[in-house]
């Protein structure tokens, strides 16, 4: 999972919270009703916590650790402190969580009836981070996006009440495609903490060694891979835009802020040539909010 390599300030929470305007994608926008942005703020505080964890990014000092009662010996074991957090997480649902985020999660839970499974997916796949970089074949980069993603896009259902069978199937499509498009735009950094997210199957058929991801620009082979994953991106993101056609008024714009997230980013990476390597290609606001208007009338 990536982060932005950023330092925390010294209030765990708010500097969580304060990473929520860098994503691709809207995580509680102004339209949405309050109750729905405080219960979306919550879930997004567990999973960017959870990420800064297993990236290794949190605020120097230890803060974080200390509230999760992990000593200054351990504060630098991500493995203990995804523990000592999944052992707080399951407080949430059972008795008083210590760290602030999750006591801000807990009455989310409560009042939308969410369920430990997708938070634990979220801490399986930063614990996987620690002990697996490289993934053999597209469908071993898959299953860890159903571990890393689309628990978020289920929590998003369960928060706003809407899941159903198919709705969380396109839903899945939908974060999965999200995490391809965040790993396309972060092949560099998470090179550098020695994690490569691009199935060694398709190095091998580009003819591409590692050695040619630590470059300053990209070369042709690894722009005709980066174009290839993005091709899959985009169709997983087409596949499960009809998710924004299931659904009504405000939850409607919320959703197609998400694909239309995705669709931009991949037209920021089209837009580079494919050339990744030098930093994450981001789109501007003026071509997601174009692709807001085609994701909306159903064009793309």
């Amino acid at each position: 999972m990536t982060g932005t390599g950023t330092a925390r300030p010294l209030d765990p929470e708010r500097g969580t919270l304060d990473k929520a305007a860098g994503e691709n994608f809207p995580v509680a926008p102004f339209f949405l009703p309050r109750a729905w942005r405080d219960d979306l703020m919550a879930v997004y505080g567990f999973a960017r916590l959870v990420d800064d964890i297993g990236d290794g990014d949190l605020a120097p000092g230890g803060a974080d650790a200390r509230l999760l009662g992990v000593s200054p010996r351990e504060a630098e074991d991500r493995l203990v402190l995804l523990d000592a957090f999944e052992a707080d997480l399951r407080r949430v649902f059972d008795a008083t969580p210590r760290h602030p985020l999750l006591r801000r999660l807990q009455p989310t839970v409560r009042r939308r009836s969410l369920t430990p499974e997708p938070f634990l997916g979220l801490i399986a796949a930063n614990r996987q981070d620690q002990l697996v970089g490289r993934y053999e074949t597209y469908d071993d980069l898959l299953a860890y996006c159903a571990l890393s993603a689309n628990p978020v896009g289920r929590l998003v259902l369960a928060v706003t009440g809407t899941p159903t069978p198919e709705r969380i199937r396109r839903s899945d499509m939908i974060c999965t495609a999200l995490q391809i498009v965040e790993h396309l735009q972060d092949v560099a950094e998470d090179l550098a903490r020695d994690r490569v997210y691009l199935p060694a199957a398709d190095m091998k058929r580009f003819h591409i060694q590692e050695a040619d991801l630590a470059t300053k620009t990209a070369g042709a082979s690894v722009r005709a891979l980066i174009a290839y994953e993005a091709q899959r991106a985009g169709d997983l993101l087409n596949e499960g835009a009809p998710l924004v056609g299931s659904v009504h008024g405000r939850l409607k714009l919320l959703l197609a802020g998400f694909v239309a997230g995705g669709r931009a980013a991949l037209h920021a990476i089209a837009a580079a040539e494919y050339d990744v390597l030098p930093g994450p290609p981001k789109p501007g606001k003026v071509r997601l909010l174009r692709e807001v208007g085609v994701t909306l009338r159903g064009e793309g």
